[in-house]
């Protein structure tokens, strides 16, 4: 039973954004790997920006500096 896990930041993905999302990994581990669409589970966690860091900052803040 593969598990995937989504993280992104939460920022609006629309429900059709995130159903793409489920679809896409699902088909992706049937067509790569041969998995069962059946027993393949997707979870997709949203982060808020002030919970992310890249390069010792926060997304927030690299957002606001235009980075």
């Amino acid at each position: 039973m593969p598990y995937v896990n989504i993280k992104i930041t939460r920022e609006g993905a629309t429900a059709e954004q995130k159903a793409a999302l489920i679809k896409g990994a699902t088909q992706m581990l049937v067509d790569v790997l041969g998995k069962n669409p059946a027993t393949t589970v997707v979870v997709i966690d949203e982060v808020d920006t002030d919970n992310w860091g890249i390069g010792g900052e926060t997304v927030t803040l690299r957002r606001k500096a235009g980075r």
